[in-house]
């Protein structure tokens, strides 16, 4: 006597459809999801004034493209501004530094400048920019 076995109908592949919904999950996730690192506290950035008088008074500190620098329109080495700030400082403890950096400059040598000033005890640093003009195709000029 022969025992023939019960044909097994085939399985289903019910696992793709499981894969399927895992990876549409996983995308949906990423893009939801914030990706950059977040601060334990409220930052509000600073926003510019324009449209206004600069406030009158104090020097003005110019910084080249190359990273030159002029106090008040005379050059100056950069081992010599510390000294320079500290006499203007004596005069008028209450004075006002303005920086103004050519737009290519690099911040390493605008930034130092504001590290300086600040660890010489001059309360009020101005950073003079120059307002973005509007453009119809939203590049430079």
């Amino acid at each position: 006597m022969k025992l023939k076995r019960a044909h097994r109908a085939p399985q289903s592949e019910t696992i793709i459809a499981l894969i399927d919904v895992v990876f549409f999950l996983l995308v949906f996730f990423m893009l939801i999801g914030r990706m950059d690192a977040t601060a334990p506290f409220d930052v509000v950035p600073p926003q510019a004034q324009t449209g206004r008088d600069m406030p009158a008074g104090g020097i003005t500190l110019a910084v080249s493209e190359d990273g030159d620098l002029a106090l008040d329109g005379n050059g100056i080495s950069a081992g010599v501004l510390p000294a320079a700030l500290t006499k203007e400082l004596t005069k008028d403890p209450a004075f006002r530094l303005r920086i103004n950096a050519h737009r290519d400059a690099d911040l390493r040598h605008v930034l130092p400048l504001v590290s300086q000033a600040e660890a010489l005890g001059i309360l009020d640093v101005i950073l003079v920019v120059t307002p973005e003009r509007s453009l119809p195709s939203g590049g430079r000029p």
